[in-house]
């Protein structure tokens, strides 16, 4: 969801890569559904592992975010200034209950994430990232 908002909310103005410790493989059937709700499609995007951007195999991002405290755990050491930010979010992958909760869980999560990327997104134009 964090790759899609990100896309829709910056543009061409980054390169938004999402990617975790452990992929899954696929991006959740309720995260499609709940990003459709509000005009996103993220249907193609697809669960890549963090690997792939260390060297050799990739080339290092200029910034990592991680959205839950095992990706925080789990993301390796990137060579260079890799500007690291943590925003723990619950994964809604493990709200428990029936349908409506657990989509409740991933509308949520959605809205913060789309808040969290729009104050990102309000500091990128004026933060240094060389810093």
């Amino acid at each position: 969801m964090a790759e899609g908002w990100l896309r829709h909310l910056v543009g061409d103005r980054v390169e938004s890569l999402s990617a975790g410790a452990k992929p899954a493989g696929y991006v959740h059937p309720l995260a499609i559904q709940v990003m459709h709700e509000v005009g996103l499609d993220i249907s193609r995007q697809s669960s890549k592992s963090i690997q792939d951007f260390v060297p050799p195999k990739g080339q290092p991002p200029d910034v990592v975010i991680s959205v839950c405290s095992s990706a925080e755990r789990e993301c390796p050491v990137f060579p260079g200034s890799v500007k690291r930010l943590h925003w723990p979010f619950d994964d809604p992958f493990h709200a428990n209950g029936d349908d409506a909760h657990r989509m409740h869980e991933f509308r949520r999560v959605r809205d913060e994430i789309r808040s969290a990327i729009q104050q990102f997104v309000s500091e990128l134009d004026v933060e240094d990232w060389s810093e």
